[in-house]
């Protein structure tokens, strides 16, 4: 029996939700792809569906991925558990009535691995989201053996919030590729002090500092992000070395 194929490629987890981690992950994706890896996005859970023009239900997270992925209209399932209300993923699933199970995450991102050089696997909310009574996504990061990238979503309070998720990380003994900071919609008051409080703190290479989105760029509601916005982001971060 053939040993299981070993993708390449990143978690990308955050100091909380709404961070810009979708952001981060469509524009890793380009960055890979333009090394030359195949690379494509996979999300364990997506939490909040939309209904478009054309009666599809869709994940703005899933559907950015899949555009980073130049997927298009190829059947590639990059999530394995799409939820309908934008909660806390436990307690989407417990509303409708299923199991979040770490084993069908793995095994989703087994498959999805076997068909591409590289996976930029977003996580959902932070790091220590719950899934069921059990398990939470630290433990889907530890499954999958990808290096982990810390996306900082630059406001008041990011330093402490990206400071305990360091330590949770740190403690798990995960592999961490590095940390970016993305500045949202707004710049904060001091935005290079707190970068720089943080660069002394963290012990991960800084990939990058993502400026705020042009209006013409930022993301609309019940939308993914366009191609142009994260090739915006991918123009301000670098891979880890």
């Amino acid at each position: 029996m053939s040993a299981p194929h070993q993708s390449s490629g990143f978690f990308i987890t955050g100091t909380d939700t709404e961070v810009g981690k979708t952001l981060v992950s469509g524009a890793l994706i380009l960055k890979l792809k333009e090394i030359g890896l195949n690379t494509t996005g996979f999300k364990p859970v997506a939490a909040g569906t939309y209904q478009d023009s054309n009666g599809r239900i869709l994940n703005e997270d899933i559907e950015t991925l899949s555009i980073a992925s130049y997927l298009g209209q190829n059947s590639v399932d990059l999530c394995p558990f799409t939820l309908k209300a934008a909660i806390a993923p436990h307690l989407a699933a417990q509303a409708e009535g299923i199991h979040l199970n770490t084993a069908v995450i793995v095994q989703a991102f087994q498959k999805i691995s076997a068909s591409f050089d590289a996976v930029v696997a977003e996580g959902a909310g932070g790091f220590l989201v719950p899934l069921n009574e059990q398990e939470n996504l630290a433990d889907v990061a530890k499954m999958l053996k990808l290096p982990i990238i810390l996306v900082v979503g630059m406001r008041l309070g990011c330093i402490n919030h990206a400071l305990l998720t360091w330590e949770a990380l740190t403690i798990r003994k995960l592999p961490i590729a590095g940390w970016i900071a993305n500045t949202l919609s707004e710049e904060m008051p001091h935005l290079s002090d707190n970068i720089q409080t943080l660069k002394t703190r963290i012990n991960a290479p800084l990939l990058g500092i993502v400026p705020p989105l042009p209006k013409n760029l930022q993301k609309q509601a019940n939308q993914p992000y366009s191609l142009k916005a994260l090739e915006f982001a991918a123009g301000h971060i670098k891979l880890p070395a």
